[in-house]
């Protein structure tokens, strides 16, 4: 898949797409990226100012669930590739609102699918989620998710992506579309919005607010430096088996309050600001993903470290507060004090 190509790349003004984006940029400079985004809350238009000047980058503003308006992209653009990024992806949120996950992980996916269908595209990308296989137990740290580790889902959130990897898999087999699946662990970085642990964590201890930290911090999430995550994406394009599911995780095991403390050093900040909310609801304790598939297969190994990472991350968003500002104004304000101000009244 080295030659020109035309990706379309969904969710592309989202925080995994657009790293997608400059990745593809940057490495495959004769590639068209075709960009699209609805630019629900999560996304913002300006995290795409450097590919909107690049002459080999076209945006368009437009939601996966609409058919007809994505069937007249695919006419337009005839995509050789797709990466669906585009997804409802905050647990809290799945949890008030279901419904709205339901219908864009799955119906959106459907609709991607069948364009993909009708335009004979060479390669449908689904970009899911470690959080299908479940939890594991704190206590067996010998444990790991294995892409055959049965599909048990615990919210709306990772039920939705579950059926839409389930799917996808069925498109393959029913159709014959050629799909692949990439199941990563969770991710941190530049363009990450703050209503996700870690942006969440520097942007609250920036302006000396309070930490919001559910229960008592003791989820361990394995962490991958979206960078990372990027080139796993673009290695699965390239080498990946057509029908296969790719484990993309990062080795980087980290309890919650580890995290909120590091980050708390890395800032000076003092550990005064942490506040313990109530847990949320069904949460998950561990997780944990065996990446040997994709290494094995397709040369991939996530290359920075935590401490490297976090460093760089922080840094991000130390020389981009005009970003962060833009994102935490008006709905996200309203958002976080329903999430987080209210509940953490239950703890003082």
């Amino acid at each position: 898949m080295g030659e020109k190509k035309t990706i379309l790349v969904t969710g592309g003004a989202g925080f995994i797409g657009s790293n997608f984006v400059y990745l593809l940029l940057d490495e495959r400079k004769d590639w068209k990226i075709v960009c699209v985004d609805a630019l629900t809350y999560a996304a913002n238009i300006h995290t795409l100012n450097r590919a909107l000047e690049n002459k080999n980058f076209v945006f368009y503003k437009e939601d996966i669930r609409n058919r007809d308006g994505i069937f007249s992209i695919f006419e337009k653009e005839r995509p050789d590739v797709v990466v669906n990024f585009a997804a409802e992806s905050h647990v809290d949120r799945s949890i008030e609102n279901p419904g709205i996950f339901l219908e864009t992980n799955i119906l959106g996916t459907q609709v991607m699918m069948d364009a993909c269908r009708k335009y004979g595209v060479e390669r449908f990308h689904q970009v899911g989620t470690d959080e299908v296989y479940g939890d594991l137990p704190l206590d067996r740290p010998d444990l790991f998710f294995h892409e055959d580790t049965p599909i048990h889902t615990s919210s709306p959130y990772s039920t939705s992506k579950a059926s839409a990897d389930l799917l996808t898999l069925a498109y393959h087999r029913t159709y014959g579309l050629p799909v692949t699946i990439s199941r990563c662990s969770n991710n941190y970085g530049p363009y990450q919005f703050p209503e996700k642990l870690i942006p969440l964590m520097i942007n609250n201890a920036l302006h000396d607010k309070p930490l919001p930290v559910y229960g008592k911090g003791l989820n361990v999430r394995d962490w991958l430096y979206v960078k990372d995550h990027c080139y796993g994406i673009l290695a699965i394009l390239e080498k990946g088996r057509v029908g296969e599911v790719y484990n993309l995780g990062g080795h980087n095991e980290k309890a919650n309050i580890d995290i909120v403390k590091i980050i708390l050093k890395e800032l000076g900040k003092p550990e005064s600001l942490i506040t313990y909310v109530s847990d949320r609801k069904g949460h998950d304790q561990r997780y944990a993903i065996d990446p040997s598939k994709a290494n094995k297969e397709l040369g991939w190994g996530p290359t920075t470290m935590f401490k490297d990472g976090i460093k760089l991350t922080i840094d991000w968003y130390l020389k981009n507060q005009d970003w962060m500002a833009e994102c935490t104004s008006g709905e996200y304000t309203k958002y976080y004090e329903e999430m987080f101000l209210k509940k953490s009244q239950l703890h003082k």
